[in-house]
């Protein structure tokens, strides 16, 4: 009767498991660049559960995240970018991770620079950040992606397979695919194709929709305190970053490789959003977004300037 008694009065009071809140949802991805989130719990100091879901692509996550399944999800910026300009209530409350992009060609082949492309096959996945970048560096080098080269379109897992066979000639890709080619023997790295100053490095970011930001303020500084913690563990513990990531399955030497190339990130301010704006601009310029979105709405810095103020 006594337990009883005060199972009821747990629930009067909201206690017990029936008060208890539910498990905040994050996507991401199985990557050592997106790997925060399965670090989230470890810095949540009891207050919540995550549960963490792996996808393969930021338009899963996204769609996922819109239909209530997760509280809130990493993506590209150009994809939420797209997402944005397509009248989506999405919103970037965080940075993910910068730079993790580099161009490969086969190891035997005697290319010295991009300009030396011309009428060979490149792979890459169409609506990436890295088919924003494969166009970029082949512009810069004198070449028009749509004539002077042939863009093929193949999924990041098989384009190791494709050069090694000779399937293509060169690729764009996210780390760690551009240092197991090199690893394994058949790839050769042309080139990290950033942007100039006014993009730099950026690459991706933590998502939310504006319906879990206004309704659960609490939720997504939660989730944010997270990520800037489990972050700057990660930036000080980089032996135990690679061994979670290796986890998933990349032997660690390969991740060591990638390391130089990936920078994990957790804070934004109105220089990031700046450099968006001048992505998105490229983007239009591209043709992969008919308009620009409102960045004031796209980005929110209030939460990252909470965890800021608060250390």
């Amino acid at each position: 009767m006594k337990s009883w008694l005060a199972f009821l009065l747990g629930l009067v009071l909201g206690a017990g498991p029936a008060a208890a809140d539910p498990p905040l949802k994050v996507g991401t991805w199985k990557t050592a660049q997106t790997i925060q989130p399965y670090f989230y719990e470890q810095f949540l100091n009891g207050e919540a559960a995550v549960q963490v879901f792996p996808f393969t692509n930021p338009a899963d996550q996204k769609t996922a995240l819109l239909a209530g399944s997760l509280d809130m999800c990493g993506t590209t910026i150009a994809h939420a970018i797209h997402s944005a300009a397509q009248g989506q209530p999405v919103v970037v409350v965080a940075a993910l991770c910068h730079k993790c992009s580099a161009l490969v060609v086969r190891k035997a082949s005697t290319i010295a620079t991009a300009g030396e492309l011309k009428g060979l096959k490149i792979g890459y996945v169409p609506g990436t950040m890295h088919e924003i970048l494969l166009r970029e560096v082949l512009t810069r080098h004198r070449l028009n992606p749509e004539q002077d080269v042939r863009l093929i379109r193949v999924d990041f897992f098989d384009m190791g397979l494709a050069l090694a066979r000779g399937g293509i000639d060169a690729f764009l890709s996210g780390e760690h695919f551009p240092a197991l080619a090199v690893h394994e023997g058949y790839g050769r790295i042309l080139d990290y194709p950033y942007y100039d100053d006014t993009v730099g490095t950026i690459n991706a970011g933590m998502l939310v929709t504006r319906q879990i930001l206004e309704a659960h303020p609490k939720r997504v500084l939660q989730l944010v305190q997270a990520h800037a913690r489990a972050t700057e563990f990660l930036n000080r513990h980089p032996d135990q970053w690679l061994a979670r990531a290796a986890a998933f399955g990349t032997e660690p030497e390969v991740l060591e490789a990638a390391a130089a190339n990936m920078e994990l990130a957790w804070e934004m301010d109105e220089a990031f959003v700046q450099r968006a704006k001048a992505l998105g601009a490229r983007m239009q310029a591209l043709r992969m977004i008919e308009r620009q979105p409102d960045y004031d709405r796209l980005f929110d810095l209030q939460f990252v300037k909470r965890v800021k103020a608060e250390r």
